[in-house]
């Protein structure tokens, strides 16, 4: 049976957030505070968590029938939990997404207990939704080279400046596995030099700091780039802009892969960011180690590095498969 809301003004649902109470709205408030401060999670991460609350809100308040309150969600039983996931299950929503879901309803329950607002016990006895592991896929050795190459891509009817930023963008993700949020982030003063290269700092998930080695290759390529384009920002200015001199989108970075998609023969699934994840299998095929791959990448857990290990063994059965007669 649903449990029974407070009576009075935290009761009522407020303009704000829809099926919340007042007070719930002030404590979500402070827990968005809290992960984007203290915790210091991207602002992407912040409006998935924030929506999967909504969510979980909206759907309280049908199921008890009026608007959720702090000692309302304090008395749910497991049974109303369980029954928040099959209706995301009924929605459509993948075992990814649900435990997504549960993943941000969690983390605001373990807030309000820390905060000393409320024990919630109900999500003890409810477990995380089995997610099939999904390994990354990484573009062939081959294939990788050509995008992050100058050759393979033509200006066409466009400016010579843009064929060069793309393929200096492309480059860099290839070159030093950074994420597209991270290479598009980078100053004017971040260039590296032409001909040796040398490293940048990023600025990487939850503002953390981190500096990735720039080949002298990718720096070249950079260097031809801020030659040819036309736009001189000053030194706190974007490295890459866009065909108005601003902030270059990262739209614009996925259309160029998606037109070299076609020009190359390549998968769907190659991306900007699947060069990210070729930059780290083909280090670890090279025989990188896992370690010195984490900080490259700037994985806070060994374990999200080590998925890159699977892929390396699963390219080499499927070698053995095609290759070994016995196979």
């Amino acid at each position: 049976m649903p449990v029974a809301v407070t009576s009075g003004p935290a009761a009522e649902a407020t303009p704000l957030m829809p099926g919340a109470a007042a007070d719930m709205v002030a404590a979500v408030g402070r827990w968005l505070v809290h992960l984007g401060a203290e915790r210091r999670l991207s602002p992407k991460t912040l409006e998935a968590y924030s929506r999967d609350l909504r969510g979980f809100l909206a759907f309280l308040s049908g199921h008890l029938g009026s608007a959720v309150s702090l000692s309302a969600l304090a008395g749910l039983a497991p049974r109303d939990v369980r029954a928040f996931l099959a209706r995301r299950r009924a929605d459509g929503l993948d075992p990814r997404s649900v435990a997504r879901a549960l993943a941000a309803v969690r983390s605001f329950v373990r807030f309000l207990e820390r905060s000393g607002e409320g024990k919630v016990a109900a999500f003890a006895a409810v477990r995380t939704p089995k997610v099939p592991r999904r390994l990354p896929r990484p573009l062939a050795v081959g294939a990788a080279l050509k995008v992050a190459s100058s050759d393979s891509h033509e200006a066409g009817e466009g400016e010579p400046w843009i064929a060069a930023r793309d393929a200096a963008v492309l480059a860099l993700l290839y070159g030093s596995g950074l994420r597209i949020s991270e290479a598009l982030g980078l100053r004017q003063k971040d260039a590296p030099p032409p001909g040796t290269g040398g490293q940048v700092t990023v600025l990487g998930k939850g503002g953390k700091q981190r500096q990735v080695p720039v080949i002298a290759r990718v720096a070249d390529a950079i260097a031809d780039y801020r030659h040819l384009c036309p736009w001189k920002p000053g030194a706190d200015g974007p490295l890459f802009v866009g065909v108005k001199g601003g902030q270059l989108s990262p739209r614009i970075i996925q259309l160029a892969m998606e037109r070299l998609r076609g020009a190359l023969g390549l998968p769907a699934t190659a991306t900007p960011h699947a060069l990210r994840h070729s930059f780290a299998t083909h280090l670890l095929g090279r025989g990188g180690d896992l370690r010195s791959i984490q900080e490259l990448l700037g994985h806070s857990s060994l374990s999200t590095t080590q998925i890159y290990t699977e892929v390396d063994t699963a390219a080499l059965l499927r070698v053995y498969e095609s290759a070994h007669p016995r196979a």
